[in-house]
């Protein structure tokens, strides 16, 4: 049987995204619920903003990175200048995927994996029609994920830590999220040049970790304080500490959804927000155990990318907002994951097929009662979002738990 080549795999992912994004244009120009994310739109005005001198913050509900509105500046121009943020947002995507398939090159080529199988999994991000349709619908994701996989590739591939701590700074910077990353990292390299130390606790330090940590915060650091110094308070304000007091009870996975509803409901004058337990503030207590403590500790030195992905699935997971946009964070690792488990038991690779039915089964049953919800104006919080919300949160940790064990089989044997 014919082998399909690298090539053919990059020109057929650029033809389905283009597909995607010329429905998109139909299905905005004639259909009722339309193709382009609202995020797009928040953009496209942060940039027209920025465009005129202003401050993206002028736009309400614009909650990034002024970086994110200066890239995307086109937009505000006339013309088929509105579709550059997707344009850029799609060319993301494959740079993505070109950066896992060489990942996963260097990482299995040797190791009974063959050529043509380890396309196949960089196809499962390539050509996957959740990913294509969250960068074509006007989500910046992939800018994040080109980030996250370029500080992989340059770790693991080129053993180049400074540049490879450049790309993770920045894209802490963008989104906070990937500073859990940092942890893992620091253990793993640990074992690559002698300590500095043999104190107990800090006998892992080198000047490898050390470099990482330092170039990974000073660039997150520098980038903040050039936008603060632009921006002042209001780039704080909303481009990190509103995401630590987030109430956003509509298009939200997580089983704190209902809490927040009604959190979001309460008169902020009548007293009773302070005799409520504050439970939505104390959900990145499991997240910040698992996924920065736990998971790094078994698994960093052993296999970092199958880490990294545990602990995204994990962080998103336990996170009090699950929007669809946050599963493309651990998606960009599923290749590696089942390159990793293609020599597994048989019956652990089918356990991973009932995962993923599982994890579609819960996810679609939380979108019938939210269409129900957003679309057709029904109350459905009482009625049955919150059981599929506790379904969707409950399968998920027992995903979590069937990978920890099938991962753990093949890299501790």
């Amino acid at each position: 049987m014919k082998q399909i080549t690298f090539t053919q795999l990059i020109v057929l992912a650029v033809l389905t995204r283009v597909g995607f994004f010329i429905f998109g244009l139909y299905q905005d120009a004639y259909l009722l619920v339309k193709y382009t994310d609202i995020d797009y739109l928040v953009f496209s005005d942060a940039a027209r903003y920025v465009a005129n001198g202003f401050s993206p913050y002028m736009r309400e509900t614009y909650r990034y990175t002024p970086i994110l509105a200066w890239l995307l500046v086109p937009n505000s121009w006339d013309g088929p200048w509105y579709s550059f943020g997707k344009v850029v947002f799609m060319l993301s995507d494959i740079i993505t995927g070109a950066i896992i398939l060489s990942l996963l090159k260097t990482m299995f080529s040797g190791k009974s994996i063959s050529q043509n199988k380890i396309l196949l999994f960089s196809s499962l991000w390539l050509l996957n029609p959740m990913v294509i349709t969250i960068s074509t619908r006007g989500s910046s994701e992939s800018i994040l994920t080109v980030l996250i996989m370029s500080s992989a590739y340059f770790l693991l591939s080129k053993q180049n830590y400074i540049l490879s701590a450049l790309f993770m700074g920045a894209a802490v910077h963008l989104k906070l999220y990937p500073i859990i990353y940092l942890a893992s990292v620091f253990i793993f390299l640990s074992d690559k040049g002698p300590s500095f130390f043999k104190v107990p606790f800090i006998c892992n330090v080198n000047k490898h970790n050390l470099l990482y940590a330092i170039v990974t915060l000073g660039v997150t650091t520098l980038l903040n304080l050039i936008m603060y110094q632009i921006y002042g308070y209001e780039f704080l304000e909303n481009a990190f500490f509103y995401h630590f007091k987030r109430l956003d009870h509509r298009h939200n996975f997580s089983v704190y959804n209902i809490v927040l509803y009604y959190v979001s409901t309460i008169d902020t004058h009548s007293g009773l927000e302070d005799v409520i337990f504050p439970l939505e503030k104390l959900a990145f207590l499991p997240q910040f155990f698992i996924s920065i403590l736990a998971i790094p500790i078994v698994f960093a030195k052993k296999d970092l990318m199958s880490c990294f992905f545990l602990q995204t699935f994990a962080f998103v997971t336990f996170n009090k907002v699950i929007t669809s946009q946050y599963f493309i964070w651990y998606i960009i690792f599923i290749p590696h994951i089942l390159a990793r488990l293609s020599h597994a038991e048989k019956w652990r690779r089918h356990r991973g097929i009932l995962n993923l039915l599982l994890w579609v089964l819960s996810q679609s049953s939380w979108l019938y009662f939210a269409y129900q919800l957003e679309f057709q104006g029904k109350s459905t919080f009482d009625k049955g979002l919150i059981y599929s919300s506790f379904f969707f949160f409950l399968s998920n940790c027992k995903i979590l738990g069937n990978l920890i064990e099938d991962i753990s089989s093949c890299i501790f044997t």
